[in-house]
């Protein structure tokens, strides 16, 4: 198949198609299904992507620990996905989540917690 007719198929067709990079990822953000606030962002592998479909929890890949691993599987805070949306060329993944508590495992609602400020330090904000 030309390289148009899969591209056309991935951008504007009804097929799902993840595009996963040269490591076999796809980056995914989970984003509170209800506030619409960023929570975190990871990875997906082809394993983590069907296993959060069939469970409605989500998983990712962890490339420290080379895995498959569920978001609270240690802290119970886990994400249970409302919807699961794709961008326009298939190569990341929105999760929309309800979440059991803290997304980040320093216990801060969202992983993106603290902001660069023009003196080029970080500051946490609480919003």
């Amino acid at each position: 198949m030309p390289l148009q007719d899969e591209t056309a198929r991935r951008e504007l067709g009804s097929e799902f198609l993840p595009r996963f990079d040269a490591a076999g990822l796809i980056t995914a953000v989970a984003i509170d299904a209800v506030s619409g606030r960023l929570l975190m962002l990871a990875h997906m592998d082809a394993e983590a992507l069907a296993t959060t479909r069939e469970t409605g929890l989500a998983h990712f890949h962890s490339r420290s620990r080379g895995r498959l691993w569920m978001k609270g599987e240690s802290s119970g805070h886990v994400l249970r996905v409302i919807e699961i949306r794709v961008d326009c060329d298939q190569d990341a993944i929105e999760l929309r989540v309800d979440a059991a508590g803290p997304a980040c495992h320093t216990l801060a609602t969202s992983c993106f917690y603290r902001r660069l400020t023009a003196a080029g330090t970080l500051e946490r904000v609480d919003d």
